[in-house]
């Protein structure tokens, strides 16, 4: 391992006791001071807040950090690219195209009989899965996919996506476009538990189906043809992945809305930290994305309060210039093509 790379189990506890202190920061910052009657009784007015409020917000935060930065990892290890982020290749505009459309078709209905937890969540999968897909099979040649083209694709089915957004929303009434475009500037305000439980439903299979695929892609570095020699079956990894994938972003932007720029600059800090390994890279990530997701979301309560930014609009405002930090350092150092 090189000198300039920590060992895994020192970035893991380092960036587990981070993660402790951040959430508990984070559930103790608000309007009403919180003591230890708070956590003792559910049924008063500190205990409310506390079970009500921020901590299912804590723990959607947690998840969806955990999530957006594995799904980035994994997207990232299997094309063999660092800028293979899923939002990058449909899944967000896919996913995001048909919560708006139910939300502008059907979002009266789905209220009215209290299912919009349950649809939109299998709107965004369904979408999501569909769109990447489609950037899948339009980037695959003869000798795999194309990584060129898998990107110029995936910007395409996205610029395809943001015009039916706005078309959905000009023909929206006034309370869903404010409904609409609250949602697409990212929140991860939880009103109760049903988010937080379909949640935890879909990351935790999701993350550890996704952990266990970290020799494999190392494997896949080798390139395709030496992988396939050395016994891993490439086309079924690939759907696997693609199809974990657009699961776990589709539930955050089901109910997150577009939160950017976590999976691209996520592993990127992992790779900086303890190398590329990906039996490392993929946990390691979900924590740092974890730890990123609940500091955006505590800042966004603590610049402009007592209102509160869209946690969409601080994640592009901390991850652009992150990003393009470290891809000058890749670029200087010889780590990414020019």
């Amino acid at each position: 391992m090189p000198a300039t790379h920590l060992s895994p189990v020192t970035v893991r506890l380092i960036l587990i006791a981070a993660l402790v202190l951040v959430s508990a920061i984070s559930l103790n910052y608000g309007a009403l001071d919180l003591g230890a009657q708070a956590w003792l009784n559910p049924q008063g007015d500190q205990g409310r807040v506390l079970y009500q409020l921020r901590l299912p917000r804590l723990l959607l935060s947690l998840l969806a950090g955990a999530l957006l930065a594995t799904t980035g990892a994994a997207a990232q290890a299997l094309f063999r690219n660092p800028l293979a982020d899923p939002s990058l290749i449909g899944v967000s505009a896919g996913a995001s195209l048909s919560v708006v459309g139910l939300m502008v078709l059907a979002g009266g209905w789905l209220l009215e009989h209290r299912l919009d937890p349950v649809i939109l969540p299998l709107a965004a999968f369904l979408g999501g899965l569909a769109s990447t897909l489609l950037v899948v099979r339009l980037s695959r040649t003869l000798s795999g996919i194309s990584v060129t083209t898998l990107l110029l694709t995936g910007m395409a089915i996205n610029a395809i996506a943001i015009s039916g957004i706005g078309a959905l929303k000009y023909l929206s009434d006034a309370d869903t476009l404010r409904e609409a475009s609250f949602w697409l500037l990212g929140n991860l305000s939880a009103d109760g538990w049903m988010p937080v439980l379909v949640l935890i439903v879909v990351a935790f299979p999701v993350l550890m189906l996704l952990a266990r695929e970290g020799h494999e892609l190392n494997l896949l570095l080798l390139g395709v043809s030496q992988a396939q020699l050395l016994g891993v079956d490439v086309q079924s990894l690939q759907r696997r992945l693609v199809l974990l994938c657009a699961l776990g972003v589709g539930a955050v932007v089901a109910f997150g809305g577009l939160i950017s720029f976590v999976g691209l600059i996520v592993p990127h800090l992992i790779r900086l930290l303890c190398g590329p390994d990906n039996r490392y890279l993929l946990t390691h990530s979900a924590l740092l994305g974890a730890l990123f997701m609940v500091l955006a979301d505590l800042l966004s309560r603590m610049l402009v309060s007592p209102a509160e930014l869209p946690v969409g609009i601080l994640t592009a405002l901390i991850g652009g210039p992150v990003f393009l930090s470290i891809l000058v350092y890749r670029l200087r150092s010889g780590g990414v093509d020019a």
